[in-house]
């Protein structure tokens, strides 16, 4: 079963920009009872004992992702930030 969920990251620094983002989780039921939970854009996997409890850790491990890699990129980027759109099908929302 598949959820689609929201993960918003707000920084505080005036330079910062604030997104909200939406990433494809797979929410799989584990043996023991409770629930393991992935992203399919993201490296990030999580669990949790409840569906609710395994979506919210998803989210949080996502924002968590999404912080580092910002700043990853802030580190590294010297020349000209442009936004590029691009629009195409996506196989895993049919």
């Amino acid at each position: 079963m598949g959820a689609l969920i929201c993960a918003q990251i707000c920084h505080s620094d005036a330079d910062a920009a604030v997104a909200t983002l939406r990433f494809t989780a797979i929410l799989e039921p584990a043996e023991e009872g409770s629930f393991i939970v992935r992203c399919v854009e993201l490296p990030v996997a999580t669990q949790g004992e409840t569906r609710d409890e395994a979506l919210a850790n998803v989210n949080e491990a996502i924002e968590g992702y999404l912080e580092v890699k910002a700043e990853q990129l802030k580190e590294r980027t010297r020349g000209e930030k442009v936004e590029v759109i691009v629009e195409g099908p996506s196989p895993l929302m049919a």
